[in-house]
């Protein structure tokens, strides 16, 4: 028991940009969790290297592994997929690994977090590497030709390259989603799968954390009132009041806080820090996280919009203010978790720039260990105007060479410098 062929492992796998990481740990660490929402493909990318493989979702596997916990230490690599199901499993596995286990022994996928977070942190004896949905490069659109790993050496790379990538098919990318398993499906049969994701994390996912939802109506209103934020720095009080249903039903503050909580355990959540730089000293800088879904097609699925929705401006259920068409917002997700894939794998950190008062606002910064960083706009448009680069100029002027690179990422069809210094790539363009 424990050697499952052909039950996680992907008939054809592909390659992704956290494969190149994972090699490196498991040459030199003995255990390494695979953390993430469901779905993101933890299961298949760590069964790749799996000999011996333990579904702890399962209840008939959960319920003989409880009863003999050292079958867990079986021929290596071990994989133990959802290991939150048996939080035992990875007390065994620290202490195997402070025994002494092999580099690569085991691998844990779980898509929920430890309620101690000093228990579940990547000091310890089992590192924790995040996996999110399908970068844009992952996806297989066209060959990226410009490197972010690149970018962020500071040497202002000359760029080059051709996209045939435009609004609509990263529209579809939107709404298609990056989850490996939902993308290839038919349309409607998609549709069906991301609204039962939804549906799984309110009526299956908050019960099994021992955290029953009394009125799934409320929270799923909530979740859509969050998507509708996406990448904004919205206060939870705002969108708990678009949360209301229109009768004076609007969820309380002691309702909602755990709905957050429980939702970034899950990874459905995924905030993006603000940026506090430890070697300038910008003045009045907001500490708010910017909103974000695991991937934009929960956002879009939440609030019942499609492509040609999208495309027309619409923006769903639910309304906030914002700037500019809500599809600038999904574009902008869409950006972001691709950054972040490609940020994570040359071991950089993002975050997003803005002032207390909002006069000076960057979408993203990637910042190196030695606290040096690239600074990224996004624009809905295939063209860049002196207008869309004032805030990098400005960026520019306070860090100096401090600055790797500036970067305004597009739907165009064409990488280049501009006169400038500053990069524009198209978003298909970008790699890791």
């Amino acid at each position: 028991m424990g050697v499952v062929e052909g039950t996680v492992r992907a008939a054809r796998y592909i390659r992704r940009v956290v494969d190149e990481e994972l090699d490196v740990l498991c040459a030199g660490a003995a255990a390494i969790a695979l953390e993430g929402a469901k779905a993101v493909g933890k299961s298949a990318t760590a069964a790749e290297r799996a000999r011996t493989v333990f579904l702890l979702e399962d209840p008939v596997v959960r319920q003989i592994v409880a009863a003999a916990p050292a079958r867990l230490l079986d021929e290596g690599p071990v994989l133990i997929d959802e290991w939150q199901h048996l939080p035992l499993a990875w007390d065994v596995v620290r202490r195997a690994v402070d025994a002494g286990a092999a580099p690569g022994q085991f691998l844990l996928t779980g898509s929920a977090s430890l309620d101690s977070p000093g228990t579940h942190s990547g000091a310890g004896p089992i590192l924790s590497l995040r996996m999110r949905p399908l970068s844009l490069a992952e996806r297989g659109l066209v060959q990226p030709t410009v490197s972010l790993a690149e970018l962020v050496t500071g040497t202002r790379p000359a760029l080059s390259g051709r996209s045939p990538v435009g609004l609509t098919d990263y529209v579809d990318e939107i709404v298609t989603s990056g989850f490996p398993g939902i993308r290839p499906l038919p349309e409607q049969v998609r549709r069906a799968q991301l609204a039962g994701y939804v549906n799984r994390v309110i009526d299956r996912d908050f019960p099994e954390l021992g955290h029953p939802v009394r009125n799934p109506a409320g929270l799923r209103r909530w979740l859509a009132a969050y998507a509708a934020a996406t990448a904004t720095t919205t206060s939870f009080e705002t969108i708990r009041d678009a949360a209301t249903s229109g009768e004076g039903d609007k969820p309380a503050k002691t309702t909602t806080i755990p709905y957050r909580d429980i939702l970034e355990r899950l990874y459905v959540l995924d905030p993006l820090p603000a940026w506090l730089p430890t070697r300038s000293h910008i003045r009045e800088l907001a500490a708010a996280p910017k909103h974000h879904l695991a991937d934009p097609a929960l956002a879009t699925t939440l609030l019942g919009l499609g492509a040609e929705a999208l495309l027309h401006g619409e923006e769903g259920s639910v309304r906030l203010p914002r700037d500019g068409a809500f599809l600038g917002a999904v574009f902008e997700s869409l950006v972001t978790l691709s950054v972040r894939v490609y940020a994570q794998g040359a071991e950089a950190a993002t975050s997003h720039f803005r002032t207390h008062r909002g006069d000076r606002e960057i979408d993203l910064i990637v910042e190196r260990p030695d606290g040096r960083v690239m600074a990224i706009e996004t624009k809905l448009a295939a063209t860049v105007g002196d207008a869309d680069v004032k805030h990098l100029h400005w960026l520019h002027e306070r860090l100096g060479d401090d600055l790797l690179d500036h970067v305004v990422i597009t739907t165009g069809p064409e990488a280049y410098r501009r006169p400038d210094g500053i990069a524009v790539i198209p978003a298909a363009l970008l790699g890791p």
